[in-house]
């Protein structure tokens, strides 16, 4: 399929996702005023996000990827999650925000969060810009969140389908071109 089988429709702009990033920059500063924070970036999906949100923090922050697996080519997860790329940094003793671009069947970020509380961090919590509440298969809850968003695929900011739309400034609701 090409990108021209597909219809984007804005579902954020620009200016609101800033002005949400913004908000949730100062809940985080405030959460862990005079503290040091570990930003953890769920790849590839949360690296535009996590770059916004710590420019906008007012504490002393540093950052660090790990990369997952959990969907194949196109739109729908395996539901098998596996780790491609680890910390480069202990995270023990450390406040750490796991930030992801979207909380969806919270299979991933379930596996994350298991995954990071066997190191002992001092605090754990979950940032994500989307949440996705209809279709999780998982208990999960973020600490931070964005947006609340409907059981549409969405791209940009990030986002991608099959590795395409992730410039996008926009998050658009991506649907198939009627025939």
């Amino acid at each position: 399929m090409s990108t021209s089988d597909f219809q984007l429709k804005v579902l954020f702009s620009q200016a609101q996702i800033a002005e949400r990033v913004a908000a949730l920059a100062i809940t985080i500063s405030r959460d862990f005023a005079n503290e040091h924070i570990v930003l953890i970036g769920v790849l590839k999906g949360a690296a535009i996000f996590m770059s916004d949100l710590a420019r906008a923090l007012t504490i002393d922050a540093t950052f660090d990827f790990v990369g997952v697996a959990s969907y194949g080519k196109g739109s729908n997860s395996t539901g098998e999650v596996r780790v491609t790329k680890d910390l480069d940094e202990s995270v023990s003793g450390k406040n750490v925000i796991l930030v992801e671009d979207i909380l969806d069947t919270g299979l991933t970020l379930t596996y994350l969060r298991r995954m990071f509380l066997l190191h002992e961090p001092k605090v754990l919590r979950i940032a994500t810009l989307l949440d996705k509440p209809s279709r999780r298969l998982e208990p999960l809850t973020a600490d931070y969140v964005g947006f609340t968003i409907d059981d549409n695929f969405v791209v940009g900011y990030g986002m991608d389908f099959d590795e395409r739309y992730r410039n996008l400034p926009d998050i658009c609701i991506l649907t198939p071109q009627p025939k």
